[in-house]
């Protein structure tokens, strides 16, 4: 069923969407995101190497196609047992990636974990600015963390798309919760998204060092014992999960849940934490485990990628943000962005 062109714009801006700890790295080249009939069509060439000034820019511009299949029902759990009849056919989908705004916690600089704190005004205004950024890319679905901060980054991301859509948290806890939140309009239905909440995009659980400052913290335990908690892959803090614990439930349900929805055309959203969205990073870009632990998401900045015959292409962030920062990349990361991106298409 037709529905409203999202329209055309074109935004030129500096690209600093992989970064070494000690300085910024440039953007490589350009993409250019176009329709073709039943998908959005991303070409990217490759421009120049690492730091050279104006070339360090990455120009996006997006058009919408003129007819896209409804949403669908927000009322129901998708289920991989519908796609085979889903009406879109399209061989490429977006996949947008967000780590939350910034928290309370965040900004009194404590172990947060599964503790489920709210967004500080700050990180409001970073989720709407990811929202800007975003805006004119196609969202069939959102899948968020059982979490308040990862749920309202998404919410107040979705105010500021051009389609207007109304996210929809979907409640089947219970029959009686799938009662009561049913909706009985069909033009309702058709400007609504599913959003669906996951305790496995929960960020990764820091046990005895929740709600500890983290300062405090290296300075009673030491600093190199609590950076082995906060970065080895598969040491976890006292009572905690390591990363290696949280890739595991964050990247099963990814491959169960979310990758089947890209496989039948979707578009995609999740916004979730900084170590199940580096779990899921991880397997999308094949990142070796001690690659992984030297990866950084800021906070409110989504990253793109395309999911096209089978494969995940990154893409960066659809417009970059002008602090560094949101891949904080080792030499050895920043050499293995190099290799992927020679490889882009």
């Amino acid at each position: 069923m037709a529905t409203a062109a999202i329209g055309q714009a074109i935004r030129t801006v500096p690209s600093h969407c992989y970064s070494e700890r000690s300085r910024p790295e440039k953007e490589l080249g350009y993409v250019s995101f176009r329709p073709s009939q039943n998908c959005f069509k991303f070409e990217a060439q490759r421009l120049v190497g690492i730091g050279h000034g104006i070339d360090g820019r990455i120009t996006t511009a997006i058009k919408a196609s003129a007819s896209q299949a409804p949403v669908a029902n927000p009322v129901l759990n998708p289920s991989k047992s519908d796609l085979s009849d889903s009406p879109k056919k399209s061989k490429e989908s977006a996949l947008i990636l967000i780590r939350h705004g910034e928290s309370l916690w965040n900004e009194k600089n404590l172990f947060t974990g599964c503790v489920d704190v709210p967004l500080t005004k700050k990180g409001v205004e970073e989720a709407i600015e990811a929202g800007k950024r975003i805006s004119n890319i196609p969202v069939d679905m959102i899948y968020t963390s059982a979490l308040i901060r990862a749920q309202m980054t998404a919410m107040l991301a979705m105010t500021q798309h051009r389609r207007k859509k109304v996210p929809i948290v979907l409640h089947n806890e219970s029959e009686q919760a799938k009662q009561w939140s049913k909706i009985f309009s069909e033009d309702t239905l058709k400007q609504s998204i599913p959003v669906v909440t996951a305790w496995q995009l929960n960020e990764r659980m820091y046990g005895e060092l929740q709600g500890l400052n983290k300062q405090e913290t290296a300075e009673r335990y030491g600093k190199e014992l609590v950076h082995e908690w906060r970065r080895s892959y598969d040491i976890p803090p006292p009572n905690g999960e390591s990363l290696e614990m949280c890739a595991e439930r964050a990247v099963a349900y990814f491959k169960d849940q979310i990758e089947p929805q890209l496989q039948s055309g979707k578009h995609i959203m999740i916004a979730a934490h900084g170590n199940s969205l580096r779990s899921i990073i991880m397997y999308l870009d094949k990142l070796t485990s001690q690659e992984v632990i030297s990866l950084e998401l800021s906070t409110g900045v989504p990253m793109l990628y395309i999911f096209k015959d089978g494969k995940f292409i990154r893409r960066g962030s659809p417009a970059a943000p002008s602090e560094v920062g949101v891949y904080a990349y080792t030499k050895t990361l920043a050499k293995y962005r190099q290799r992927l991106d020679d490889k882009l298409p």
